[in-house]
């Protein structure tokens, strides 16, 4: 059965629908934010809510996995893009970032992720295709400041960005410490590591 959706009209030439497409993504997180498992999210479901067949998704997505990457991805939105004016300022920018989803269900779908992601291979997968980017954003922050000579030569990117992170991470989905004043954490964090990396 055809939807108001799928049968609207398109220009020549355009091989898909841009508003099938929002409707599909829209179907997923609404679905997650509603309380449905990654494991018991069907196409089925995601069809029929979106308001359209299957054979929809499945012209578009090459499976599930790939459509939960594309409304994770969605959800999270574009990470901030660093500036290059210097290694302090970029790493607040990201750091700031981190956690901070504009999109309401975000806070309702992401730590339920959490389990789901240590169970099943395929949603670690799902996960780390999402963060690869992010992380790699940050690395490169570190490695230009190795270069400019802004950091010592012999830190570990791999740990540093992580030391970054975690504990931004960690406050923003379980509150680690209700006495850290959160407002100005990714400057306290990236102010604390620095004084470690900076050279003597």
């Amino acid at each position: 059965m055809s939807s108001a959706v799928e049968s609207a009209p398109r220009s020549p030439g355009r091989p898909r629908s841009i508003r099938a497409d929002e409707a599909i993504i829209e179907a997923v997180l609404d679905l997650l934010a509603e309380g449905s498992t990654i494991e018991s999210l069907s196409i089925e479901a995601i069809a029929a809510r979106a308001g359209v067949g299957k054979a929809t998704i499945y012209r578009r997505w090459s499976g599930k996995q790939a459509l939960l990457v594309d409304a994770l991805r969605t959800l999270k939105g574009q990470p901030p893009t660093p500036k290059g004016a210097s290694v302090r300022e970029d790493l607040v920018l990201l750091m700031r970032g981190v956690g901070r989803d504009t999109d309401p269900r975000a806070n309702k779908i992401m730590p339920c992720l959490v389990p789901e992601v240590h169970r099943s291979p395929e949603q670690y997968a799902v996960y780390q295709e999402i963060v690869q980017p992010r992380r790699e954003l940050t690395r490169e922050v570190l490695r230009r400041g190795v270069r400019t000579g802004e950091l010592r030569p012999d830190i570990d990117v791999e740990l540093v960005a992580l030391m970054l992170t975690g504990p931004v991470l960690m406050q923003k989905i379980l509150n680690w410490s209700p006495d850290v004043d959160d407002r100005n954490l990714p400057e306290r964090v990236v102010d604390t590591l620095l004084a470690g990396l900076t050279p003597r």
